[in-house]
């Protein structure tokens, strides 16, 4: 759809990449502002509204254009736990500024690097101090022939103990981009669509901080535009309101754009952190690293000394970094218990992660620790008392919407949790929006139909492979998703005679834990896979980093397979999963390791996991042959 045809024109300006592919032009008529996305011929986003709905006025139609000023940015910086350990940023910025007729004034400011678009406003006003913004008139017009691949909003109240909305539901794949939500309320970031046999495109946003709520995308029209939508007022249990009220001048998060004739720009994209900067210095070295998790498998039962200490000792043979003790800790083992076991793993060089309930009146889960998160006094006293014994961080959970005010709870959690030295991983939560980079603390984020759902239902056990090939190009590439990788056992039970069953490999297991990105990353292995897995298997656990130096895209479509290749040092890992019924043989294309001999773990017939050696082809060529629902990892 073409926004204001009718409408005379007022004013248009432009800006393009560094090596001029991408181009963004800004056109203002008498109906409003609307932008426009192009990748050399390609139409990424036609016509597109800008503006913003406020209590000093409409900031959309009736502006006079000011000002255009366009400048280069260019910036170096490090990801010390990122997919991507070194970035080097190179754009350029338009800045366009319109007024209102009491001269108050929007800037919109659009970054377009060689891959990447982004936007965001800046209101200010001479004579106003503050602002409420109520909604927006922001939206993305993708060309009709285009199909999106999405996870739907659900309203409050849903899911368990009315702990939703937390970014767990489904997929729509590949569907029409007129496809609307089934529950009306349309689409949580990111946004992956397929620009017809023109490439790719992942839409999301980045920055938000307590000065503004988590933004969604609305149903889509029936011409494909889809508007930013704000929280429903039902959000967190009522608690805070749906709009946005700051003080003068004010700016919005960014909304970004990654584009790419391959999933390669979306899979190594940084626009995340690009565009964001740190809030303040971290208070200590934030380690990465492989956790052991008695709770995914073993389930409540384990909050025991006797189970914990068997994890810990497990993370020791493996020569893991954490253990993770996860819900009614202080209950069932105490907080004098949990101080001994803390020494008990530090003993064995293992750090401590302890689970609490995000807690306040927002949701009814009746897990604990409760009631020690939200409240400042209460919170800074519990971790002083966490540091004091030498926990290492947190696991925060339930948090049921993104309004104003819960973003201001996430950054008030991450940055007293900084001044006890304490790192961040929060569980039925929004998606992490740039935050590894703006609190540097903040380790990973859930915000994904994650693991613990092979424990709950055998029809998410059944979809595992199919997810494996979704969640690389959809949810990871803007930011850490602690999914829980790797189960080995074949029931999802502490007992082999109960519980779902696993439909998966053994090297599609072993494969996830490369593919799916998390600095800490929590393991769903247990005690009695140390006896029954080979030797190759367990000593690629001693090696596999959890944080990386480098990314890089080999192969790919979602819903059938991935192929995805990350570095650490001078070390390479190349993973791959599918989710064919049938086993298949794929021609990988590694142009960088050829002639390179490699370690290969790969599928047995039994599903088991067999290790041989693999040499690259000096074309930079391998096959490899995965059996159904298989995968396989290179190392």
């Amino acid at each position: 759809m073409t926004l204001g045809l009718c409408a005379k024109a007022l004013a248009a300006v432009e800006v393009n990449s560094p090596n001029g592919h991408l181009s963004v032009r800004i056109d203002q008529t008498e109906e409003g502002l609307s932008y426009s996305v192009r990748s050399g011929d390609v139409a990424v986003l036609e016509q597109s509204r800008l503006g913003l709905e406020t209590s000093i006025g409409n900031f959309g139609a009736g502006l006079e254009f000011v000002s255009s000023e366009e400048s280069a940015v260019s910036e170096s910086y490090r990801l010390p736990n990122g997919k991507t350990s070194f970035v080097d940023y190179e754009a350029n910025e338009l800045v366009a500024t319109y007024a209102n007729d009491r001269g108050d004034q929007l800037s919109v400011v659009f970054r377009v690097s060689d891959s990447d678009v982004a936007y965001r406003y800046r209101v200010n006003s001479e004579e106003r101090h503050r602002i409420v913004v109520e909604s927006e008139l922001s939206s993305f017009n993708l060309p009709d022939e285009s199909t999106a691949f999405v996870t739907w909003q659900v309203p409050w109240g849903g899911g368990y103990a009315a702990t939703k909305p937390s970014y767990e539901e489904g997929y729509l794949v590949d569907v029409p981009v007129d496809t609307k939500s089934h529950t009306g309320l349309g689409f949580t970031f990111p946004a992956l669509f397929k620009l017809d046999s023109e490439g790719w495109l992942l839409i999301s946003e980045t920055g938000t901080t307590s000065q503004y709520v988590g933004t969604r995308l609305s149903d889509p029209n029936e011409e494909g535009e889809y508007r930013i939508a704000f929280p429903e007022a039902a959000e967190n249990a009522g608690v805070g309101e749906s709009t946005v009220s700051v003080s003068l001048p004010m700016q919005t998060p960014w909304r970004t754009m990654t584009i790419g004739k391959t999933l390669a720009p979306i899979v190594e994209s940084t626009v995340a952190t690009d565009l964001v900067k740190p809030l303040y210095e971290p208070s200590k070295y934030y380690r990465p690293g492989r956790a052991a998790w008695s709770w995914l498998v073993w389930q409540d039962g384990s909050m025991n000394r006797e189970d914990q200490v068997a994890f810990i000792d497990m993370a020791a043979a493996l020569d893991f970094e954490y253990i993770l003790i996860d819900a009614w800790w202080d209950e069932r083992i105490g907080r004098e218990g949990m101080k001994d076991l803390v020494e008990y793993a530090r003993s064995k060089d293992v750090g401590v992660l302890l689970w609490y309930n995000s807690n306040g009146s927002w949701n009814d889960a009746p897990q604990t620790p409760r009631n020690r998160m939200a409240s400042a006094p209460i919170r800074q006293e519990e971790m002083e008392w966490l540091q004091s014994i030498g926990v290492e961080g947190l696991k925060v959970d339930f948090f049921g919407g993104d309004k104003q005010v819960t973003m201001k709870f996430y950054e008030d959690l991450m940055t007293d949790a900084n001044r006890y030295g304490l790192s961040l991983n929060f569980h039925g939560a929004t998606l992490p929006r740039g935050w590894e980079r703006m609190y540097p603390n903040h380790m990973t984020s859930e915000a994904v139909t994650a693991s613990e759902n092979l424990i709950f239902s055998q029809g998410f056990a059944d979809k595992e492979a199919f997810n494996s090939t979704l969640f690389p190009f959809v949810r990871n590439p803007v930011g850490a998703m602690d999914y829980g990788p790797v189960v080995l056992n074949e029931r999802f039970s502490k007992s082999p005679e109960r519980g779902n069953f696993r439909r998966t490999t053994d090297a599609f297991q072993l494969a996830t834990s490369v593919l799916y990105f998390s600095p800490i990353q929590h393991y769903g292995l247990t005690p009695n896979n140390l006896d029954e897995q080979p030797a190759h298997v367990l000593d690629f656990f001693r090696v596999v980093p959890a944080a990386w130096d480098e990314t890089r895209f080999v192969d790919g479509y979602p819903g059938e397979k991935v192929v995805l290749a990350r570095r650490s040092g001078e070390d390479w890992y190349v993973a791959a999963t599918h989710s064919s019924e049938e086993s298949k043989a794929y021609e990988l294309s590694l142009p960088w390791l050829a002639g390179e001999t490699l370690r290969m773990l790969h599928d047995l017939p039994d599903g088991t996991v067999g290790l041989k050696e693999a040499v690259v082809g000096d074309d930079g060529s391998l096959v490899v042959e995965l059996e159904a629902r298989g995968g396989v990892v290179l190392y």
